[in-house]
This record gives C-alpha cells, sequence and structure tokens, in this order.
C-alpha cells in the first residue's frame, strides 16, 4: 500500500534525475577532469553496498607505490566544508567512515568535503606538503561534476536491481541506465562459490558493455576486537557453543553480518540501529538491558567496525559494557583469480596516469 502511494513521488524523483544526467551527458553542465588519476566508488542505490570496504581494499592495494588520498562527503558530520580528518578526529567532525579509514590507514591522506570539487583542488594544492599521486572518491558515482579515470560501481549481490525501484518507493538513486557509465562493476557481498550459469545471468542482468569489467566480492571477517581493551578472540571462541552474542548494528544492510553470526551462535539476540546511527546514553542503558536479559554466564557484545568508532567516541561510559563490547573486522575478498586482474587493472592506471602526469610537469619546466 505504502509504496503504491509512493509512486508518483519516484516517478517524479526519476525524471528529475534523468534531467540531470542528460544536462552532463550532452555537456550542457560540465564534468572537471584532474590531471591526477581519479578513482571513483560508488553505488546507484542507498546504502549497504560495501563501499568502504572496497575503499580500504584499494588503498591497502596502492599505499606502498604511491601516494593516495581518500575524499568522501563525511555523512552526517557535524563539519561543514573542507576537512582533513586525524587519526585523534571527533567522529561528529570526520564521519564515522572516514574515521575508521584514518585509523585504518594512519598514512592515508583522509580527507570529507561537501563538494568534491573543492574538496579535490585543496588534497592538489600546490602549498600541501604532500601532493596525492591517487585520489579515492568514496561514494563518487553520482558526483559527475568530477570526470573519474575509473568509476567503479557496486551491486549488492543479495538485492537484485532489476526487483528494485526508485527513491522513495524504492532503493534506486539512479536508473539503471547509468550503469552503463560504469569501468568496472562488482557484484559484493557474494557466496564462497557462485556457477558458471549464475555468473551469466548476472552479466546479463547487468548488460555488460565490451568495456566494462566484471568482478564479484564476498566479505571476509577476521577476528574479534575488543573496541577498548582487552585480547583478540580468535576462531576457537567461536566454537565454544556455551558462549552467548548479542550484536548491535547500525548499518544499512545488516543481514550478511547476522547470517555469519548466526552460524556460530544460532540463538544470536540482536538489536538494529539506523546506518550512521548516533548512539546516546539512552541507547546503551537499552544495549546493557538486553544484554542482562541473556541468561548465560559466558556473553559478549558484537559490534561491526563502523559502530564501534561511534561507541568509541561516547563518554562515560559504563565499565561494564566497555568490558564485553567486541567489533568484528571486515575486509573484501575477491572470488577465485579475480583480485589479480582487478589489482592489475587498478595498477596500470594509476601507473600510467602517474607517468603521463610527471612526463608533462617536466616538459613545462623545461619550457619554462
Amino acid at each position: 500500500m505504502l509504496k503504491t502511494i509512493l509512486y508518483p513521488f519516484s516517478f517524479l524523483y526519476g525524471f528529475v534525475v534523468s534531467i540531470r544526467n542528460l544536462l552532463y551527458d550532452i555537456n550542457i553542465w560540465k564534468s572537471k577532469e584532474f590531471d591526477v588519476p581519479v578513482i571513483s566508488v560508488g553505488n546507484i542505490t542507498v546504502g549497504g553496498t560495501g563501499k568502504t570496504p572496497h575503499v580500504e581494499y584499494l588503498i591497502n592495494l596502492l599505499k606502498d607505490q604511491f601516494v593516495v588520498a581518500t575524499l568522501s562527503r563525511g555523512y552526517k558530520r557535524k563539519s561543514k566544508g573542507f576537512y582533513e580528518v586525524e587519526v585523534s578526529s571527533d567522529v561528529s567532525y570526520a564521519g564515522d567512515e572516514p574515521l575508521q579509514i584514518k585509523k585504518k590507514f594512519p598514512q592515508t591522506t583522509v580527507a570529507v568535503c561537501e563538494n568534491r570539487v573543492i574538496g579535490v583542488q585543496t588534497l592538489l594544492h600546490e602549498k600541501n606538503e604532500i601532493i596525492p599521486d591517487v585520489i579515492l572518491l568514496d561514494d563518487g558515482f553520482q558526483h559527475r561534476r568530477i570526470t573519474a579515470g575509473i568509476n567503479i560501481l557496486l551491486i549488492d549481490y543479495n538485492r537484485p536491481l532489476k526487483e528494485d525501484m526508485m527513491l522513495p518507493a524504492g532503493r534506486l538513486r539512479e536508473g539503471v541506465s547509468q550503469m552503463q557509465r560504469a569501468n568496472v562493476i562488482i557484484f559484493t557481498k557474494c557466496p564462497d562459490e557462485i556457477t558458471p550459469i549464475m555468473r551469466r545471468i548476472l552479466q546479463k542482468d547487468v548488460r555488460l558493455k565490451p568495456y566494462q569489467a566484471l568482478f564479484f566480492s564476498k566479505l571476509d571477517y577476521g577476528e574479534l576486537n575488543p573496541v577498548f581493551s582487552g585480547r583478540k578472540l580468535n576462531s576457537d571462541f567461536l566454537k565454544r557453543k556455551s558462549q552467548s552474542v548479542l550484536l548491535i548494528t547500525g548499518i544499512a544492510y545488516p543481514k550478511v553480518i547476522v547470517e555469519y553470526i548466526q552460524q556460530f551462535f544460532p540463538e544470536t539476540e540482536q538489536i538494529n540501529f539506523p546506518d550512521h546511527h548516533n548512539y546516546t546514553q539512552g541507547d546503551i542503558q537499552q544495549i546493557m538491558n538486553k544484554f542482562n536479559q541473556i541468561d548465560t554466564l559466558e556473553k559478549i557484545i558484537i559490534t561491526t567496525e563502523k559502530d564501534a568508532i561511534r561507541f568509541a567516541a561516547l563518554p562515560d561510559l559504563d565499565e561494564e559494557f566497555k568490558k564485553v563490547l567486541y567489533f568484528l573486522p571486515v575486509k573484501v575478498k575477491f572470488l577465485d583469480e579475480e583480485g589479480k586482474m582487478f589489482n592489475k587493472k587498478i595498477l596500470n592506471y594509476v601507473g600510467e596516469n602517474k607517468s603521463n602526469r610527471e612526463l608533462y610537469k617536466r616538459k613545462n619546466k623545461s619550457q619554462t
């Protein structure tokens, strides 16, 4: 019933978005191109496709050979304009995902700016001590004011686009026809194996073009880490059936992590908050009330990496809560041998464009 009511608004939203894209396509609205390699990672749906783990994968791939910077909007941050994130930054000023990236990769420049053009220009300013060799645009697929050298489009394997519709009746931020703007399409959160038949079906669903490369990735969870203090809990912990777990999530699509935890603890208790939720003392009390109702001597609270960033920033937390709170780290892993092909594509693009940029600078310098 609600979707039926929202259909007219979805049509209007889709019409406005299509006009906007048309204006860019026919160059009435201009996209800016920079002389530094730019890689955009994004989606055409609302949240939950695994952008941050894929950005982290790219940083890890590039950081030993190139100076890497990431730029995102910094969703729900209180600061305005350009802000360079530090390891010690307040999550309310940096945003949870940028701060998570900075803490993982302290040597990488992490910045937030709602105006991506100004953000890139600031990162490339000649007065900066460090000028990046490559800029990663986190959630940059919709931001057409910048021309990215590689546009990576993420699609959740568990939520097919063909069954969806435009906002607000559905989750689509853009029409599926906009997939043609991607150079690379990645189906994320895949199972461990995908049959050749299913691969062909998915390739057909996205109407893969000759210039596009298709990959499949999954989420690879690590050992449980204490949010505050204590030791890591390895796989032996997960095999101890005497344990009980309360899972706390504030992410767009918690199904994957829920299913992972339930493999080990079928009776897992859950509290799901909205994506990028700002936790309050009232929320902590709700969590502890639920936790104390679990009638098991050995029990812990598990949360996501992103939520751990927000919990760690809260003042005056109950010591009992801090003692039992763990987060489950996650990284991206490509299926089969596809990771090698993906890595080669990215490294070749950045390496070739960095070389061309340096050659251009040398020529200009010799002419002055």
